[in-house]
């Protein structure tokens, strides 16, 4: 029901617009205005079936004539065929062919024009000036369709708006009833309301544009002076009582009458439709105002917004802060479930009563062997369970003369020692096994309550929103043709400043939005994400302060001769907070085993670090991971976390080649000094930070590059002698090279990974 009241409101609001615009005319002569409304109205997906017969009613209203109605019939005839052929064939209708079809429109117009002997100069305006109108009714229509009034509109969308108020101006200086000027008595209660609610500038444009509409209605100025004095004289009193403003106004048009007589006839009937708007405007409710200044004025104070997000991130800082406090008492407890080894003594003496037990219990000869010659016993089965241990079994071979001519259970004895040390190896397995998973479990619980207080400490703060930036960013883009539904600027730390804008899709790209935001927020900004909004036709771009430094980065690889891949992986990834992650992985070998273990070990280190992990927990539970694996193909591992903000790098080493640091002034080595991941349960992590300059590139590479030059020095000579600027033709360069020093033959996997910094 709400929706056909608004169907036909809008029904009636259509038919007085076009009746209003179709009395517009320039000197009495040329009628351009009513059809390009038709036509941007319906380009702006306003209902078909209620324009065309508003436009029938509001143009015929105003010309009944057979030379009226005909040309009326055919601008509507023009605009219905081709948007049903366009809605059944399922093509958007194009601007241009819109252009096209209102201006054959015209054709009954143009047929009409030329039997009534209108002269040429005539029927060109109407055509002209119609079609300019149009372009400018469309660039209003698709603003208040896309965004509603509430919205600060950009220049040409300005322009549009104020010659449709010329043109409605217009119209109305034709439609007075008996003297009674309907004109004046919308602009006067219009001025009065703008007063009240919107600003000075906004009340002082709309007089002025209504007195410019009459006076190109009639080549006559007798409108403009009253009604941009009025305008003065009630913003003089807006801040007083309603009732102020409105004796202003009816003050103001006694002295244009009476004192300046600026009217030819001016008479008490030339104030009746003053004191009309007069009167209706201190008898509206003060709500009815309240509702319209939020209609006009959209950028209003958001602060319980404001408020409701910091009470959100306050609470999800305190929720995070306890879900780290969780995950760090659950490391707690999984380390207390890890069992300690026994040690080496302990084990051989746990097996020596284990065999005192099931072997010589029974013996006749067991109190002869264990209490006479106890210790000389004890001391040879130690040594026959330490020789299990280490070879993994004994023979007859190993036994001493002294036990193998006095014990009757020799060979029992030899088959149960090594039955008992094979069990305990497996068990050790078993037990190590599960400890390295409880230990891998207990990294991650400590990892993710790491992760949890900074995601905690990072929320807890207030986010401070700066409305008079946000203002200034609105309006200096609108002055540029941007249109920024709304703005949000803070400050997110010390280091950042982030904002997000709310702009029409084809503005997104515009590189005026950070030369705006970095001018405001006195900071180099950069656009690091572009989402859709809930609204169609506009975007969420997202901007922070861009960091010191960026980078680009070559790379150049190739499997080792006669293998079609490469046990060589590499991730180039960005990480939040401004920092990149640039890793080779180099599998043991080469061939598919190599790879499937390099793809593991990297993909792994690659989500880690995604995640928000440090290194030091990301590469002792890669290492732990891929240890419980058991096999004997591992991988070295080289990677470099360069922080874009502050130009530092953190290089990280398992078993890998050099890297090196190519400056100005020299060439640096970083080398390694640590086991390959997954040798050992304990791998020591080691990272070493640079601080990086400007123009510095990072060489980071495979041991089959590496290990293709004589040395890390001749590896180095050749860096130094490198002279393109380009980090992909280093790489290829660097690539040949080592190829060349094999006859370009690659007697290994071959991977080079080239990083240059950059303001």
């Amino acid at each position: 029901m709400k929706g056909k009241i608004n169907q036909i409101i809008k029904f009636f609001v259509f038919a007085l617009l076009f009746f209003v615009l179709s009395r517009g005319s320039i000197q009495g002569v040329v009628f351009p205005f009513a059809y390009g409304m038709f036509f941007a109205l319906a380009w702006g997906n306003q209902k078909v079936y209620l324009l065309v017969p508003a436009y029938i009613i509001g143009a015929t209203l105003n010309n009944y004539s057979f030379a009226g109605i005909m040309p009326t019939l055919a601008t509507v005839v023009f605009l219905i065929v081709p948007y049903y052929i366009h809605v059944a064939v399922k093509k958007p209708m194009q601007k241009w062919e819109l252009f096209l079809y209102a201006a054959l429109s015209q054709a009954g117009f143009l047929i009409f024009a030329i039997l009534s002997g209108l002269n040429v100069f005539a029927i060109a305006a109407h055509f002209v000036f119609g079609l300019v109108m149009m372009a400018l009714e469309i660039v209003l229509v698709e603003a208040l369709v896309l965004r509603g009034l509430s919205n600060k509109l950009s220049l040409i969308e300005m322009i549009g708006g104020g010659a449709v108020l010329v043109a409605f101006a217009a119209g109305l200086q034709a439609c007075d009833i008996y003297g009674f000027s309907i004109l004046k008595l919308f602009v006067f209660f219009v001025v009065l309301t703008l007063a009240h609610i919107s600003s000075l500038s906004n009340t002082l444009l709309f007089a002025s544009l209504m007195g410019l509409g009459a006076l190109l209605a009639n080549n006559n100025p007798v409108y403009v002076a009253p009604f941009v004095l009025a305008a003065i004289f009630v913003c003089a009193f807006r801040k007083l009582n309603k009732i102020f403003p409105a004796l202003a106004c009816v003050l103001a048009e006694t002295i244009s009458i009476f004192y300046f007589q600026l009217y030819y006839n001016g008479g008490i009937i030339e104030c009746i439709p003053v004191v009309l708007a007069g009167a209706v405007f201190v008898c509206l409710p003060e709500k009815v105002y309240s509702s319209a200044s939020l209609l006009f004025n959209g950028n209003y104070d958001r602060m319980a917004v404001k408020s409701l997000l910091n009470r959100n991130r306050e609470v999800m800082q305190r929720r995070l802060e306890r879900l780290g406090e969780v995950f760090l008492e659950m490391n707690f407890v999984f380390r207390k479930l890890i069992k300690k080894q026994a040690g080496e003594e302990e084990i051989k003496e746990m097996l020596y009563e284990e065999l005192k037990s099931s072997i010589c219990k029974g013996c006749p000869d067991h109190k002869h062997c264990h209490r006479t010659f106890n210790d000389d016993t004890k001391k040879i089965f130690v040594q026959l369970i330490s020789t299990a241990l280490a070879r993994g079994r004994i023979t007859l071979l190993d036994l001493p003369n002294y036990l193998s001519s006095r014990c009757g259970k020799a060979n029992v004895l030899i088959n149960e020692i090594n039955t008992l040390t094979k069990q305990y190896k497996s068990y050790r397995s078993l037990v190590g096994s599960i400890d390295t998973s409880k230990l891998l479990i207990s990294d991650q619980l400590e990892g993710v309550s790491g992760l949890m207080k900074s995601l905690a400490k990072e929320t807890d703060c207030m986010i401070a929103v700066d409305n008079e930036k946000e203002k200034r960013v609105i309006e200096e883009l609108a002055a540029n043709n941007i249109i920024c539904m709304d703005a949000l600027i803070y400050q997110k730390d010390a280091w950042t400043v982030m904002a997000t804008l709310i702009v029409r899709e084809e503005d997104a790209q515009k590189l005026k939005l950070q030369e705006v935001l970095s001018k405001v927020c006195k900071n180099k900004m950069c656009v690091y994400d572009v989402r859709q909004s809930e609204k169609a036709g506009l975007v969420s771009v997202n901007l922070k302060t861009a960091p010191a430094y960026d980078c680009v980065f070559g790379l150049a690889l190739t499997p080792k001769g006669g293998n079609n891949v490469s046990g060589d992986r590499h991730c180039i990834e960005r990480l939040d907070g401004d920092r990149f992650i640039f890793a080779i992985c180099d599998g043991m070998g080469n061939g598919e085993a190599a790879s499937e273990k390099s793809d593991t070990a990297i993909s792994l280190i690659e989500n880690f670090y995604k995640a928000g992990f440090d290194s030091e927990i990301i590469l002792t539970s890669v290492n732990r991971l891929l240890n419980l694996e058991g096999d004997d193909i591992f991988s070295s591992l080289d990677a470099c976390i360069v922080d874009l903000k502050n130009g530092s790098a953190d290089f990280v080493k398992m078993g890998a080649a050099s890297s090196y640091i190519r400056g100005e002034e020299g060439c640096d080595i970083i080398e390694n000094s640590t086991l390959p991941i997954g040798i050992v349960q304990e791998a020591k992590v080691r990272t070493q930070k640079v601080v990086l300059k400007e123009k510095d590139y990072i060489i980071i590479c495979s041991d089959g590059i590496n290990d293709s030059f004589a040395s890390d020095g001749d590896f180095k000579d050749f860096i130094l002698s490198l002279k393109s600027q380009n980090p992909q033709e280093w790489a290829d360069q660097i690539l040949a090279q080592a190829l060349s020093q094999n006859n370009g033959y690659a007697v290994d996997d071959m991977t080079v990974l080239v990083v240059k910094i950059f303001n």
